[in-house]
Parts: C-alpha cells; sequence; structure tokens
C-alpha cells in the first residue's frame, strides 16, 4: 500500500494527471467548474468567455470595500484585495489588472466619502492600491494610462473630504508618477 504526503505538491497533482484520458480531464475541470464560483470566474477570466469577464471581480471588490451598511456588511480590504490577485492569477492582462486597481480606489474613496471612515489601515490601504495602480499604468499605451489616470485624479480630489492626510498622499503620488493635478 502506498503511503501518502501529508502535503501534496504541484508536481505530485501532475503526474496524477498524467493518468487522466480527455475525457476525465473534462469530467475533473467540469466538477472544479461546477463546485466553486471563483473557479469559474477564473475559466472564464482564463478563456476570455462571456461579455463581461471583469464583472466577478468588481462585484467582490465592490461588497468588501463598499458595502452595503444598510445590511450591517463590514468591509474587507484582504478580501477585496483578494479579488484583484485572483483575477491576475486568472489572466493577469495589464490593462484590466489596473482597470480592477482604479475601481477598488473609485469604490473605497466613494464609500468614505458618503459613509464616512476613520479606519487607518482602510486608508493605508487605499493609498497603497491607488500608488499601485499609478505604477502599474506606466506599463500602458498613452491613451489608456491617461483615461485611467485621470479617474485616479478623481480619486484623489475627493479624498481631500477625509482628512488623515489621504489626499495629500495621493497629490504626492500624483506627482511622483507625472500626473499634474
Amino acid at each position: 500500500m502506498a503511503t501518502k504526503k501529508a502535503s501534496p505538491t504541484w508536481s505530485d497533482v501532475k503526474g496524477a494527471l498524467s493518468n487522466f484520458d480527455r475525457a476525465a480531464l473534462l469530467a475533473l475541470v467540469q466538477g472544479l467548474y461546477a463546485g466553486v464560483k471563483e473557479n469559474r470566474d477564473f475559466l472564464h477570466a482564463r478563456l476570455d468567455l462571456g461579455s463581461d469577464v471583469l464583472g466577478p471581480y468588481k462585484s467582490a471588490i465592490a461588497r468588501w470595500i463598499s458595502p452595503d451598511v444598510y445590511r450591517n456588511q463590514g468591509t474587507s480590504v484582504s478580501k477585496a484585495k483578494k479579488a484583484i490577485a485572483d483575477y491576475k492569477k486568472a489572466i493577469g492582462q495589464a490593462d484590466a489588472l489596473v482597470e480592477l486597481m482604479v475601481y477598488y480606489c473609485e469604490q473605497a474613496s466613494g464609500f468614505c466619502n458618503e459613509f464616512g471612515m476613520e479606519d487607518e489601515g482602510y486608508f493605508d490601504a487605499l493609498v497603497r492600491m491607488f500608488e499601485l495602480a499609478l505604477k502599474t499604468s506606466s506599463s500602458l499605451p498613452e491613451i489608456e494610462r491617461l483615461a485611467l489616470r485621470e479617474r485616479l485624479a478623481a480619486v484623489g480630489y475627493t479624498c481631500h473630504n477625509f482628512g488623515y492626510g489621504v489626499g495629500d498622499e495621493m497629490d504626492d503620488l500624483q506627482e511622483k508618477y507625472g500626473l499634474n493635478n
């Protein structure tokens, strides 16, 4: 009787998959697809299926970074950032990745502006995402970069309403990455 590893690795999985025929492999993928929503989202993104591949990722960001306060939903920076990381694992196209980052910033700033927020960790995460969006957008063609940075400039402007120096930090970042205020 073969002993099983406590923590199988990708090599173990790859070895087991090499024994599958096409039908068995398709059945496995179908099981993964049917079993977990995140697997469906991953496959849709990886295979570029559907008209709005970013939709599920944006929904997750909005749910966790800009929750429905009337339903007593809480925020979770880590779960909102996980949606971006999940998309990056699925396909990670730079333009769509920056779109998700900018969307995160827009949702967070809109939520804070409407409902107020006094969570320094939330603000720190917003500023870090803002900088990451600016940095990542620099690899995009100019026309795409300018449109995204225009949206980020609007976020920075809104963030002056919050206190905690958030708007000032965003001004500094925009200057660092060559945006004129």
